[in-house]
């Protein structure tokens, strides 16, 4: 591993700094935040970060629900993901859907494949993104080893596929108290770190649904966890409509392992319609963050475009974002 610039040590020693900040203790609403809530340690309007020595700032990905259509009609094979990618965007690395492969979790020989073709086209996996396996942080012991066992199979998928994680969500019962359900989402997820963690293979949460789209709630829960194979996948959309999604992301960047550009609509300029994605980003980058980030398209129309304009935009903001 290439030494630390200068630099690089400043920037990190600042944002530990800002976060040890953000994660204090607090008097909380039954939200569980503070009445002034929109106050947290960003960067400035301005800023600037320093990439990693020889590699850009971040990378880019593409999440394959961003071409789910693509998928359902069958006008592409789900082994030929990796070739999509590559051949319609240029980008070299993918998240893949386990809803578009559930039947062939077990089937090794079609891991393989997939794997396979995205070599031959000089594309990898970075996760699963995995859904409908059951609650990790079901109230019944049995049902919550039972969906903690479900997930086993994608553990191995994910490492036969050569990725670093499989994304799961922190489903409880939302009508149990807020501590119930963080110890109840906690053991869940720490079972199961413990199973992938013998695989060098990563559990990370999303906001996805219920508290797990509360930031201050899913970074209690990683505390409650506390395996460093137990992250986040911070998502910049998934937050309800009266949560500030800049502050859900702040909160959530300290754990996260993977990053989701969720995006809908752009602009004249190219610009997100609803997000800030320079704000995003250099929220994002302010926590040393250096890793790939996934543009998830879920707007209207053309999808393969709507990856394109994610694309282009994440690009841009690279450029004009670093030092």
């Amino acid at each position: 591993m290439k030494p630390q610039t200068r630099r690089q040590f400043l920037a990190a020693s600042a944002t530990t700094v800002a976060t040890a900040a953000a994660l204090a203790p607090t008097t909380a609403n039954a939200d569980g935040h503070e009445a002034d809530e929109n106050k947290f340690p960003e960067p400035a309007a301005d800023a600037k970060f320093a990439a990693p020595y020889g590699q850009p700032l971040f990378q880019i990905s593409v999440a394959q629900w961003s071409l789910n259509k693509l998928f359902w009609d069958k006008k592409v094979d789900n082994r030929d993901y990796g070739k999509y990618v590559r051949e319609q965007f240029d980008l070299d690395a993918v998240e893949w859907v386990n809803q578009f492969f559930k039947d062939k979790a077990t089937d090794f020989g079609y891991i393989r494949e997939m794997k396979q073709r995205c070599d031959d086209h000089g594309v990898k996996t970075l996760l699963v993104m995995v859904d409908g396996e059951g609650a990790l942080g079901d109230p019944d012991e049995a049902k919550r080893k039972q969906a903690v066992e479900n997930h086993y199979k994608w553990v191995i998928a994910s490492k036969l596929l050569a990725g670093h994680s499989i994304r799961v969500n922190a489903k409880s019962n939302g009508k149990l108290p807020w501590d119930e359900q963080k110890k109840l989402a906690a053991d869940g997820l720490a079972q199961l770190t413990e199973f992938a963690r013998g695989f060098d293979i990563n559990v990370i949460v999303e906001n996805h649904g219920g508290l797990s789209s509360n930031g201050k709630w899913l970074a209690q829960v990683m505390d409650e966890v506390a395996l460093p194979e137990c992250g986040t996948l911070p998502d910049f959309g998934n937050f309800p409509g009266n949560y500030d999604n800049y502050l859900g992301i702040h909160e959530m960047m300290p754990y996260a392992k993977a990053v989701s550009a969720k995006c809908k609509a752009f602009d004249d300029k190219g610009d997100h319609v609803e997000t800030d994605f320079a704000r995003m980003m250099r929220i994002v980058l302010g926590h040393g963050y250096r890793g790939y980030v996934g543009v998830e398209f879920e707007g209207k129309g053309d999808k393969t475009k709507g990856v394109i304009d994610g694309t282009t935009l994440l690009r841009r903001l690279r450029k004009e974002l670093t030092a």
